[in-house]
């Protein structure tokens, strides 16, 4: 399945009282990998921007006037997404945005139209609980660089989301292969055993021996104890 991470920026926090989409940013995710298809839109959201809101992805009305209306752009993105599962961090709250969107657009619920939604949010909350799980702990927590995340924008938080949750799944890749092909794992794993029947053993010869001994001999002197060799060897 085509996974799609997902990101947006709004006039202010409230879709319930008309607060607009003016930014959408996607990055799809195929085989645990980013591709290069990605989707990206500024849209005019024909209503002023609340103040805090554009201090927080800096733009404003004058910057959005001349973008194309929600309506525009709609198909298009439904067509980017279509049967896809999307990635969304606090997922409830941009998808109640979409779906006013969309309902103003005649063309029903985002969920009519992809595979399912996956909250990154709700899932880093099961994997760190009582930890901050914004996505800028994340990127901290997972070594993803967002030192250029002065301002939020929905096609920059997309793709930094994308590489978080990557991070945060690492290990399901193998126990997906495991599950959907047993034989292909266990053929990988008897190539990588080996036979030592016929390895040729060389004993370390009297002098070289001797040195070994010698070098232990300073090496504990140094660290004030039996050295790990001797100890396994029952010689210490």
């Amino acid at each position: 399945m085509r996974q799609i991470v997902l990101d947006t920026e709004t006039t202010g926090l409230n879709a319930k009282l008309g607060d607009r989409v003016i930014e959408i940013g996607c990055v799809e995710v195929l085989s645990r990998r980013i591709s290069e298809r990605h989707f990206h839109v500024y849209v005019n959201p024909e209503r002023e921007i609340d103040e805090g809101a554009s201090r927080v992805h800096g733009l404003t009305q004058e910057d959005l006037r001349s973008k194309p209306k929600f309506a525009e752009v709609a198909r298009d993105f439904l067509d980017y997404v279509s049967g896809a599962e999307l990635i969304i961090h606090n997922a409830d709250f941009y998808v109640e945005f979409l779906n006013a969107e969309l309902a103003r657009a005649g063309l029903g619920k985002l969920a009519e139209h992809i595979a399912k939604v996956t909250d990154t949010l709700a899932f880093a909350r099961e994997l760190h609980p009582g930890k901050k799980n914004s996505l800028d702990a994340l990127c901290e927590r997972y070594l993803i660089d967002n030192s250029n995340r002065t301002l939020h924008g929905a096609r920059r938080d997309a793709r930094l989301l994308a590489e978080c949750y990557l991070g945060m799944t690492r290990g399901q890749e193998g126990l997906v292969m495991e599950r959907e092909a047993p034989a292909a794992v266990a053929a990988a794993a008897e190539a990588l055993r080996l036979d030592v029947s016929s390895l040729i053993v060389v004993r370390a010869a009297a002098d070289e021996v001797a040195l070994h001994e010698k070098y232990l001999d300073a090496m504990e002197k140094d660290a004030k104890g039996p050295s790990l060799w001797r100890r396994i060897l029952g010689m210490a």
